[in-house]
């Protein structure tokens, strides 16, 4: 499994395409090879091509608006070919019963066919959770719900480590479960008073988790820190990529 950067961690630096530019090169002196891209200004496909290959690094995985996906997933499946990036995210959906439009069946009704359209053109389409995946729709859990209803050839799961434990669940027992659909996992630790934590630096016994993404057919860890309590955001990525380093990850 190798170790990469979620880039909304450093979403303030990505504002503008010279902020993205640089941030990506500062991601690379740390001495990280893989991104996510998510929470960053627009940009061409081509462009992100060039400071990609300029720094060294791949994207595996981009978390890209709902409003793009719904309209236009042929053309987004085209833009990740050009950066070489087999995975297409979306990165939120509230699973609220109270309104239609944020209801577990308008879900399935809108991102079945866009994950559909995106496998026929190459790509697979990742969901990201949250903690809202946690209520329960009758008996089970809205994970569980999506787990049975959406074949693993069409849709994986980009477990979040913090935000499973946040919904009351243990990350490396759903780690376990969602196995052959993880190929990429975002690392967030949690520590005392809910905070999000530089790995290693929170409580989330890491070691199962390591061993259950690994089981599962993880290839890819990205380190993510939505809330850097006011550290800098960049120092956070170096100290979990030390620690993941440490662990013997690179």
């Amino acid at each position: 499994m190798k170790i990469g950067a979620q880039l909304y961690t450093v979403r303030e630096h990505c504002r503008t395409l010279e902020g993205f530019a640089e941030t990506l090169k500062k991601v690379a002196d740390i001495g990280y090879t893989t991104v996510q891209v998510s929470g960053t200004c627009a940009f061409e496909p081509q462009w992100l091509k060039k400071e990609l290959d300029r720094n060294g690094l791949t994207c595996v995985l981009t978390h890209t608006p709902a409003d793009r996906l719904q309209s236009g997933a042929e053309q987004v499946a085209a833009d990740h070919d050009v950066f070489g990036c087999p995975n297409v995210g979306l990165g939120w959906y509230a699973f609220d019963e109270s309104k239609e439009e944020t209801s577990y069946g308008h879900f399935l009704q809108t991102y079945l066919p866009v994950a559909k359209t995106l496998k026929e053109n190459g790509k697979y389409f990742m969901y990201h959770n949250h903690d809202q995946e946690f209520k329960r729709l009758g008996r089970e859990v809205v994970l569980d719900k999506l787990l049975q209803d959406i074949p693993a050839d069409v849709m994986g799961f980009t477990l979040d480590t913090y935000w499973v434990q946040a919904g009351g669940g243990d990350p490396a027992q759903w780690l376990e479960k969602l196995a052959g659909r993880i190929p990429c996992i975002h690392l967030k630790d949690f520590a005392y008073g809910r905070k999000m934590a530089v790995i290693g630096e929170g409580n989330i016994n890491f070691a199962r988790v390591f061993d259950m993404a690994e089981k599962g057919g993880t290839q890819y860890m990205l380190v993510e820190q939505d809330d850097c309590n006011g550290e800098d955001p960049f120092e956070c990525l170096r100290r979990s990529f030390m620690n993941l380093q440490a662990w013997g990850f690179r």
